[in-house]
Parts: structure tokens; C-alpha cells; sequence
């Protein structure tokens, strides 16, 4: 027997080779390449496994065939090496099955080794958002009739309940609602792609971002420098103001937000561009309310925030006299 040939009663060893569909089939890892080329066999259940034609390009003979766990043993007796494509369900049956064996104490079992291919890049997981997404608007009756303006509404929903989970400090639910945010972006872009004048992608509005951020941040990705966060502003305000040419400070304020938002947005943009304007003042409350978020905004609060603390603790107040009488309001 020569150095290279291993025993005949070596247990050999059972390599499962996985990939992730979120990467391109066939950019796979060197440490795979070189056990795929190593491997005395190759086996795959999936004869539609996306990676088998760039394997069997690349000279590796892959046999399409599902062992059961004691088969793939036996395979492996006298040393060899036998690798595993895994199908995009795990082959938890196999997997299964070889932990049997191997818990049994009976059998002589080869190593087994988990060889991962290829690996998902941060925000991978989006790509299965925009699948799953497709996957709704054609097959869900009710997704597949919404619109832009029949989920306007659930956009402002969201972002409130995110707000909210924000301002509350529960992790698990900012979690979940900037996810509820995600659904909406990725919705509208999905509708968006089946206009027949002007159809834009998910991918259009990512790329449309990426390049407004690149060209907003010269002290990230240029030559520019910036020590403070005042002056990321003010680069971010300049390049702003080139790119959207605007003829008055109040130009893409939307007037449907609330109130308070509205007034501070307004003596925000008033602050920063330098002017001098006078608070209007009148009689009611509507004044009262402008000239207080004005001064808030001039003080660094934001109003609409303030609000709606001062109102949570008007809510816990309303809570505690209804303890207090022993019974609510719907009793």
C-alpha cells in the first residue's frame, strides 16, 4: 500500500457543500473549489440545482442521485472522500439520518464536515424581500389590485408606529416597524415597475439614493472636508440647493403634514437660509400653537415630539383616574 492510499477500513469523510442562492451560482469560495475537485464524489439530489452548470463547466462530474444516510457511509468506506450538494431545503432528511447513525454508536462513521460556498453580503436578506414581493403582487388578490394612492395611507401608518417605537425605546418593535417602513418601499417600487409610461424598479430607487447620498457627502466619497456635524450640514444644504434650484425656502415642504412639524419645518428653513421674517400673529389658538413651535425649533426642540410626550403623559394621567374610579370609560 503506497502513502496515498488510505486503509481499507478508513472511515473517510462526507463533505455538505452549501451555497446561497442570494449570490451568483458559480462564485464560490477556493476552499470549495478545491474539495469539489477533491472529492471522489460529487453527489446533488436537485437535478435543477442553479450551481450544477457551472460545476460540470469548470470539469466536475456531478451525480444526480439522494442517498439515505447509511447509503452515503457505505460510500465512503475505504477512505473516500464523498461531497454533497445541498439543495436549497437543506437535505434535512440526510442531515437527519446521519445524526441517527452517528448517535446509535453502531457504526463507523466518516467525518462530516459543513463547507460553506458562498456567503450572503450584508442586506442579502433584501433580495428576498423584493422575491417574496413579487411573489404577492401576482398571486394575492388583494395585493395584486393596491396602488400608490390605496397605500398612501399605510405609508403615513407606519411611519407613525415607527415613530412611536423610537420614542418608546422598545427594540423589538422598531425592529419589526422598520421592516412595516421596508414593506411599504419595496410595495410602491413593485407597482411602480408595471406603469406602462414610466416604470421604475426597486432597483431604480436604490440606485437613485446611493447617488444622492455619494454626491451629498464630498467629505466622504470627494476631495471635500468636514470636522463638525455643522458642516456636513452645510455641505449637505449647499449641494441640496445646486441640485434642486429652487426659487423659495418653502419649496418642497409638504403642507399635509401635521401641524406643529409643519410651523417648525418652515422656521427651520427660515433659520438656515438667514432670513428675517416676523411670526404672523392673529387671534386663536392656531397662533399661539405657530409662535410656540417656532420657539421650539429656535431652541432645538422638535414640537411635534414634545407634543406627543406631553401628551403620553397625559394618557398615563387619564389611566390612573380611571384606576383611581375603578372602572372606565367603556364600562
Amino acid at each position: 500500500m503506497n502513502a496515498t492510499t488510505p486503509p481499507a477500513d478508513a472511515p473517510g469523510r462526507v463533505i455538505l457543500l452549501t451555497t446561497s442562492h442570494r449570490v451568483a451560482p458559480g462564485l464560490l469560495s477556493w476552499p470549495a473549489w478545491q474539495a469539489l475537485h477533491g472529492a471522489d464524489a460529487v453527489l446533488c439530489a436537485d437535478a435543477t440545482h442553479p450551481q450544477l452548470p457551472y460545476l460540470r463547466e469548470a470539469g466536475v462530474r456531478v451525480e444526480q442521485t439522494s442517498p439515505t444516510a447509511q447509503e452515503l457511509v457505505d460510500a465512503c468506506a475505504g477512505g473516500r472522500t464523498v461531497l454533497v450538494v445541498a439543495t436549497a431545503e437543506g437535505d434535512q432528511a440526510l442531515t437527519d439520518g446521519l445524526a441517527r447513525l452517528a448517535g446509535s454508536g453502531r457504526v463507523s462513521m466518516p467525518d462530516l464536515e459543513l463547507l460553506p460556498a458562498s456567503y450572503d453580503l450584508p442586506g442579502a436578506r433584501l433580495l428576498d424581500l423584493v422575491q417574496v414581493m413579487d411573489q404577492i403582487r401576482d398571486e394575492c388578490p388583494w395585493s395584486s389590485q393596491q396602488t400608490h394612492k390605496g397605500l398612501a395611507k399605510y405609508a403615513i401608518e407606519e411611519a407613525y408606529e415607527l415613530v412611536e417605537a423610537i420614542e418608546e425605546g422598545d427594540r423589538d418593535e422598531l425592529r419589526e416597524e422598520l421592516g412595516d417602513v421596508l414593506l411599504q418601499v419595496v410595495f410602491h417600487a413593485r407597482i411602480a415597475e408595471e406603469d406602462e409610461e414610466s416604470p421604475f424598479s426597486v432597483d431604480d430607487v436604490a440606485g437613485g439614493i446611493v447617488d444622492k447620498l455619494i454626491h451629498r457627502h464630498p467629505h466622504v466619497f470627494g476631495d471635500d472636508s468636514a470636522d463638525t456635524p455643522e458642516d456636513v450640514k452645510a455641505h449637505w444644504l449647499r449641494t441640496k440647493a445646486q441640485e434642486k434650484q429652487r426659487s423659495s425656502v418653502t419649496e418642497g415642504i409638504p403642507l399635509g403634514q401635521p401641524g406643529l412639524a409643519l410651523a417648525a419645518k418652515l422656521a427651520s428653513r427660515v433659520r438656515t437660509a438667514g432670513l428675517e421674517v416676523t411670526t404672523p400673529s392673529g387671534e386663536g389658538v392656531g397662533y399661539e400653537l405657530l409662535a410656540l413651535a417656532v420657539r421650539a425649533e429656535a431652541q432645538g426642540v422638535d414640537p411635534e415630539a414634545a407634543l406627543r410626550g406631553a401628551a403620553r403623559a397625559y394618557r398615563d394621567a387619564v389611566r390612573a383616574a380611571e384606576a383611581g374610579r375603578g372602572r372606565t370609560a367603556c364600562d
